[in-house]
């Protein structure tokens, strides 16, 4: 076999097909809502992520599973328009992962989806070149089993890990130990230790996992991060918002940017919140993935969302 060529970023991990469905309100039980058009668009955690790099002059290769449906056509066609070098593992007889999401009149969305077990990535199917041959792994820990042996593989060549957690697997605790950059939801410190505080839970994490950094995205309040020393809160941008969806993805894919351009933590932050926003402006998980230059002049002149934490920790941007 031959030796896969040196990338920027490897990400092993989700894909999914997206149903867009803009609603004017979200429907109550029982309730009949009228819809205009829906969208099938490509997204999934890692995915997007990987493409989002690759759009900002990353190289990049992604590993993953598919069905061998229609749906499938659409991720080939995005990877191989976008440049990103795609291994992805085909399951005859089986439907690609599908996500309806429901968008209500301000940008929130609602995630409804289907992953059939033949979908999962196992350790097995995993080429240990495809992981060492890069300056950074990203997983997202949905097989859990397999990113775990990504991240094992990516320590032992001295490559950073990156991850997007929002569940708690089984076996995660297994993955936690071996990444360095552990960027999570907002309710998955205080889930996996039992303290209410994000701050004391991001601390504790840190402190139980050994992460560079751990770090919780929130939403319009941008996001809360712990580097050992330091907490540090980067607000979010106020933009026009049209759909959330993959806001987290582009937020991760900025993050990882700026590190791999071996930016300050602070600028890192700042700009995957940025990048995070505007993506937030078009429908779709990577509908609004802007230009660098234009992440950059939303930093230089945007405004952002007040938060309660940008008056409470001593390290603010």
């Amino acid at each position: 076999m031959t030796k896969p060529s040196k990338v920027d970023l490897v990400g092993v991990g989700l894909n999914a097909t997206d149903t867009v469905i803009p609603l004017p309100h979200f429907p109550t039980a029982g309730s009949k809502v009228e819809f205009g058009a829906a969208k099938i668009l490509p997204g999934g955690q890692v995915a997007s992520t990987v493409v989002a790099c690759q759009m900002w002059g990353l190289s990049t290769r992604y590993v993953g599973k598919i069905g061998d449906d229609s749906a499938s056509d659409l991720h080939r066609s995005e990877f191989n328009r976008t440049g990103v070098e795609a291994h992805l593992l085909t399951v005859p007889n089986c439907a690609s992962q599908q996500s309806f999401i429901l968008v209500d009149r301000d940008g929130e969305r609602t995630v409804l989806h289907r992953h059939d077990d033949a979908l999962s990535l196992h350790p097995g199917d995993l080429n240990r070149e495809w992981i060492v041959n890069a300056r950074a792994l990203h997983v997202d820990g949905w097989d859990t089993a397999a990113a775990t042996l990504a991240a094992t593989w990516a320590r032992e060549a001295g490559i950073p890990v990156i991850a997007d957690l929002d569940e708690l697997y089984p076996g995660v605790e297994q993955l936690l130990e071996k990444i360095d950059y552990l960027i999570v939801s907002r309710d998955f410190p205080t889930r996996l230790t039992g303290e209410a505080d994000l701050e004391t839970a991001l601390r504790r994490m840190q402190a139980r996992f050994g992460s560079t950094l751990t770090a919780a995205t929130l939403g319009h309040e941008g996001v809360l991060a712990w580097d050992g020393k330091n907490i540090h809160h980067a607000p979010a941008y106020r933009v026009p918002v049209a759909d959330t969806t993959g806001a987290g993805d582009i937020f991760h894919a900025g993050f990882i940017y700026g590190l791999l351009q071996g930016w300050p933590l602070d600028r890192q932050l700042d700009f995957a919140c940025a990048a995070a926003a505007l993506n937030c402006t078009t429908v779709g998980a990577r509908g609004g993935i802007k230009s660098v230059r234009e992440i950059e002049e939303l930093v230089q002149s945007g405004t952002h969302y007040p938060s309660e934490f940008a008056a409470s920790n001593s390290v603010t941007l």
